[in-house]
């Protein structure tokens, strides 16, 4: 922020890809208001309101949300009506990472489709999933919800990444009241022995019931700065090597140790197969990865961040034959094109812009993995960005063909 100014400083950089960008409203919740716990008083929601504002007019897509995150959870849906009306003025678009995707999935989906009726907004429920074994099946009803919402004239779809296990932060698991204030503030209540019990007992439970899938094995630590030689072991084998049964209660207090060393990030096995496939074959669901660059050197890495298409196209096409190639290849271009209202770009056409990839059927396949995630894919023999190569028989090379993207040029 400003986006304008954001927007420009990357227009001076050589890009190897199109970049498009949200405005997130963890960030303008945050700007305004700081990590607090309550509802925007008629100033601050203004204030938040002129931020989508200027965002639409500097180029934004659309209004994101990370309801399940910090200051995002401490928001109610009044907020996001408010805020997510301002960009459908734009003619943009509403992504919402779910407020709860276990226990409170239903209620989650409820609430996107809910902003979408009142705020009169096209809603992407982002990279959607089930997570905790107590839920899994759900998305039964999740995907019956969005039939019925689009029947009544909502405008919802989905995205997906092609794996049974997310990516976050560690603080995932820790009860979202604790955290209000930042971390400061979640210092001085562990302090206090009774909401340090009550902490403590949230991470269990969400150990057992959650994004730890009731197993600490199902918990693969990432990102460990206070500890290195952590990063790609699972929460089972930290709390072994401390000499505990790897009991939930044994990984919660690790867990609060981990927050108050400055957290860290986790990848957290909890989700079915049988969810994954499901969602895949919804008309509605568009691929993406949800991923982000990391260095080898730096941190541990979700696989999908190298994997995610050919994963789709090797494994889910061809091998296992879940949906098709056209059908598979419509969800990884036109639809998330159209969706975000690319002009010329998502189609092989004549006057398009050559955003093109070359793939083998016979042998892309993805190699990264969760304990050696590190890996390119194969079978991509060519990729070329506004009809510029930038992957030549296999190979990366030095051209950079990448543009910023802006929403209010492609309604021009």
């Amino acid at each position: 922020w400003p986006f304008s100014t954001y927007l420009d400083s990357l227009s001076r950089v050589p890009l190897t890809a199109n970049v498009a960008f949200l405005m997130g409203h963890n960030k303008i919740r945050q700007s305004v208001m700081g990590m607090e716990d309550r509802s925007p008083d008629p100033d601050e929601l203004e204030a938040m309101k002129h931020m989508v504002r200027q965002a639409m007019q500097e180029g934004a897509f659309g209004l994101s949300t990370g309801l399940k995150y910090l200051p995002g959870v401490f928001s109610t849906v009044d907020e996001i009506i408010e805020l997510a009306a301002m960009a459908a003025r734009y003619e943009g678009i509403y992504t919402s990472h779910l407020r709860e995707e276990g226990l409170g999935l239903i209620e989650g989906v409820e609430e996107a489709i809910k902003i979408g009726h009142r705020a009169g907004i096209p809603v992407v429920l982002t990279h959607h999933k089930v997570i905790g074994q107590p839920m899994w099946g759900a998305s039964k009803r999740t995907l019956a919800m969005v039939d019925s919402a689009r029947a009544l004239g909502i405008d919802v779809m989905l995205d997906q990444y092609p794996y049974t296990a997310s990516f976050t932060d560690l603080s995932i698991l820790i009860p979202s009241w604790s955290l209000a204030g930042g971390q400061e503030e979640f210092i001085k209540r562990t302090k206090d022995p009774e909401l340090r019990e009550r902490i403590l007992q949230g991470i269990e439970f969400n150990i057992q019931n959650d994004r730890g899938g009731g197993d600490l094995a199902r918990i693969q630590l990432a990102s460990t700065p206070w500890d290195p030689s952590l990063a790609g072991k699972t929460l089972k084998f930290w709390a072994e090597r401390e000499g505990l049964e790897p009991t939930a209660i044994h990984g919660a207090r690790l867990i609060l140790e981990a927050q108050l060393q400055g957290g860290g990030k986790g990848i957290y096995h909890a989700m079915d197969e049988g969810d994954l496939r499901r969602i895949m074959r919804h008309p509605q669901t568009m691929i993406g990865s949800d991923g982000f660059l990391t260095s080898p050197e730096e941190a541990w890495a979700h696989p999908r961040s190298y994997g995610t298409y050919p994963r789709i196209l090797g494994h889910y096409v061809r091998d296992e034959k879940v949906i098709d190639m056209p059908t598979a290849i419509r969800k990884m271009t036109s639809l998330p094109a159209d969706r975000l209202g690319l002009k010329k770009r998502g189609r092989l056409k004549v006057g398009n812009f050559a955003d093109i990839t070359i793939f083998d059927p016979a042998t892309i396949i993805d190699q990264a993995t969760f304990i050696d995630p590190h890996q390119y894919p194969r079978g991509i023999e060519y990729v070329l960005v506004n009809g510029v190569v930038a992957i030549d028989a296999g190979e990366f090379t030095e051209n950079r063909g990448g543009r910023v993207l802006r929403r209010v040029e492609n309604l021009e």
